[in-house]
Order: C-alpha cells, then sequence, then structure tokens
C-alpha cells in the first residue's frame, strides 16, 4: 500500500508540479458466493480486499479537470463549462459518469488535477472498475465537502456504469469497495441495501484465488444478455403469478410453469438465479457454524451453474475449478466475478497452499499453455481518505 501512494503520489508531483490535497485508497473486492445475483435483487457475500486504486487530488481555480491515469501513461482534459458526456477513453467514463452523477444531485465540482494508479488486478474479476468509481466519489465528495452519504457514492459509482460505461452491473461491487471492513464478509440484500457483517474465519482452510489470466471486457461480453434473459424468466413468472414480485419469491415449480413459454435458455438463467439466492443463505449458516465443508460444497454446485445455467464460463475457469475440486486440500471452488474469464476462488487447507499453487499452474500451463496467476488477499477496510501523516 505505501508504494502505491508513493507512485501516485509521485506521479501527480511530478505531473502537476505541486503537492496533493488528498490521498484516497479505494479496494477491490471478493465475493464468497452469489454471483450476478445483486441485479437479481437477490442477496450477495462480498467482502473488501487488500488491493486498491490509489487517487492523489487536488481542487484549482480553473473550470478544467485533468486527469492523469498513471497506469496507462493517459491523460484526459474536460472542460468543466461543457457538459459531460462518455468518452473515447474508456477509462475516463468510470470517472465522468461519478461526475455527472453527483451534478445531477446538484453537487458540481470546481477545478481539480487528479493522478491515480491501482494494483487490482484489471480482468481478474475483482472489480477494479467498482474501486475507481468509488475512490474518485470519494475524494470529489471530501474535496468539495459535498457531504454525501456513503450509500450515494456507491449509488452513483453504479450509474457511471450503466449509464457511461454501458454494463448493467448490480450494486455489489461498490458496495464493497465503500463498506468493506477488515476480516468481515458483507451479507447484502441488494434490493433493501441493509447489511450485516460476518467473521470471515474459514477455521483450517484458508482463501486462494488463481487468475486465469483470460480477460474479460464486460462492455464487450454477454453480461448485459445475461441480465436480460434472467428478466425475462421472471416477468414471465410474475405475469401467471402476480404474487411474485422478484426472484426471491420464485420457486422451481413457478419457472416449470413457464418454460415452455420462455424457452430454454431464460429457464436456465432464472433456475441459477433462484438457486444461488438459496446457497447465499446457507453458506451464511455454514459460515457462521464453521462448516468449511458444507461451504465448499456451495461454491462447487454454484460453479456448476454459472457453468451449465447461466453460462458466464469458460474452458479455463471451467478446468481451474474442476481441477481444485479434484483436490483432496481443497473444500471447494468456483469462478468469481461477472465471467468469461478472471479468476477462481479457492478454500484449501491451512499448510497446502503453496503445494496446491505449483500442482495447479503446471497443470494449467500444460493444458492451456498460460500461466496463472495466484493471490493471496486480506479483507480490508472499505474507501478511505489517508491521514497526512501517512502521506509521506
Amino acid at each position: 500500500m505505501n508504494q502505491l501512494t508513493q507512485h501516485s503520489t509521485d506521479g501527480f508531483r511530478n505531473h502537476f508540479g505541486r503537492e496533493p490535497e488528498l490521498i484516497v485508497l479505494a479496494p477491490g473486492r471478493i465475493n464468497i458466493i452469489g454471483e450476478h445475483i445483486d441485479y437479481n435483487d437477490g442477496f450477495v457475500l462480498p467482502a473488501a480486499i487488500d488491493r486498491y486504486t490509489c487517487f492523489a487530488i487536488a481542487a484549482t481555480d480553473a473550470a478544467k479537470a485533468d486527469f492523469l491515469a498513471l497506469d496507462l501513461n493517459d491523460e484526459l482534459t474536460v472542460d468543466l463549462n461543457r457538459p459531460l458526456v462518455p468518452d473515447p477513453k474508456m477509462w475516463a467514463n468510470y470517472l465522468l459518469g461519478v461526475m455527472e452523477r453527483f451534478a445531477q444531485m446538484g453537487k458540481q465540482a470546481g477545478g481539480f488535477e487528479v493522478a491515480f494508479s491501482g494494483n487490482i488486478p484489471a480482468g481478474a474479476g475483482m472489480s477494479s472498475s467498482a474501486a475507481l468509481e468509488c475512490g474518485f466519489g470519494h475524494a470529489l465528495d471530501e474535496l468539495f465537502d459535498f457531504g454525501l452519504p456513503d450509500e450515494e457514492i456507491a449509488l452513483s459509482g453504479q450509474w457511471a456504469e450503466h449509464n457511461f460505461v454501458g454494463v448493467k452491473c448490480g450494486i455489489m461491487d461498490q458496495f464493497s469497495s465503500v463498506f468493506g471492513r477488515s476480516g468481515q464478509v458483507i451479507l447484502l440484500d441488494c434490493l433493501s441495501l441493509e447489511r450485516q457483517y460476518i467473521d470471515a474465519d474459514f477455521a483450517d482452510h484458508s482463501l486462494v484465488f488463481l487468475n486465469s489470466n483470460v480477460s474479460h471486457e464486460l462492455h464487450d461480453s454477454q453480461y448485459n444478455d445475461r441480465r436480460t434473459e434472467a428478466a425475462r424468466a421472471l416477468e414471465a413468472v410474475k405475469s401467471k403469478f402476480p404474487e411474485i414480485l422478484n426472484f426471491r419469491g420464485v420457486r422451481r415449480e413457478h419457472l416449470d410453469a413457464v418454460r415452455h413459454s420462455i424457452g430454454t435458455i431464460p429457464f436456465n438463467r432464472g433456475l441459477f438465479v433462484i438457486e444461488e439466492i438459496q446457497r447465499v443463505h446457507q453458506a451464511v449458516e455454514a459460515l457462521k457454524l464453521r462448516d468449511i465443508a458444507g461451504l465448499g460444497k456451495l461454491l462447487n454446485q454454484t460453479h456448476d451453474g454459472l457453468s451449465r445455467l447461466y453460462e458466464v464460463s469458460c474452458p479455463e475457469l471451467d478446468f481451474l475449478a474442476g481441477a481444485a475440486a479434484r483436490d483432496v486440500s481443497v473444500a471447494g471452488s468456483r469462478m468469481m466475478g461477472g465471467g468469461f474469464g478472471g479468476c477462481t476462488i479457492n478454500l484449501v487447507k491451512k499448510g497446502a497452499e503453496e503445494l496446491f499453487i505449483s500442482d495447479m499452474a503446471e497443470a494449467y500451463a500444460t493444458a492451456f499453455g498460460m500461466e496463472l496467476t495466484p493471490y493471496r488477499l486480506t479483507l480490508s477496510d472499505g474507501v478511505h481518505s489517508l491521514d497526512k501523516e501517512l502521506k509521506t
């Protein structure tokens, strides 16, 4: 973290010729279980992690915003007297969208300069995009004394992704980045936005993440299609059973009743959603009881559903999850994130992590001629500003 903040601070100083007024860190996230459930109004079980996007920012008197994307060696200047619109530089839209949403709420940013960098692996399913949105939102909120509730910062990040980036994501990623707590996972109700914190005690197992290094770009993927397909299943059920309001009230027999009218694909999407909502609740109980074997079985079931019913996996992720499931040191494994690439999350017996990583890397290289990247991550606090004494 110190290296990252130093890099962002030095980048700001070297480019803009002065010291930043504010340093902000925004974490990425993992998700224990509940993939693709946030936009389906269910429950999810994520946590913030000790990988961050760091912002160094200062106000100016000019009617412009100067952005410096250090990791991309790219920059952008925006005239604040002109309407904000999506930019050809995709990275900029995560930030411009937040500014536009703030302006719609009457929180118009003045001039500023900002440099940012991060160590969240892009495309790995750890939500570098939400960290970008929420860290920037937090920085603007503090720099200009907007006084926005944290919930609005998270929702503004989601709005930016919907309207400036083009990904119809749920709220899980942004809420994880804003509301994360060290050593805990969040049971988030994605309909009411109520949340509970649960100690992340995995007993004699630890979490190991294996990045397939198959990159996904959600705005170019089938992510939005999955949302539409699941919604089609729900609407058909609601038409036949008016008492049902959302997927929480849907049972298998409801889906069976509309199967022929909606076809196989929407049926499969809906079936995954209702089964996954139940698995989230079962996972919470398993975690509270420290039933790691039970939790692992749920992870395996989730991967099967994501691959077979929701169809957001890929051959590389299926290989990694399948190979892990055959390892006696692994309680459970699944793909994590939006899909089409990224990471698997694995519950591995403590003491066996390094051998597991080595064996998986060798098998993966043999099968695909690619290297995987392992991560051991710590659950962290949400977005925050650094105290002045920590900046130097």
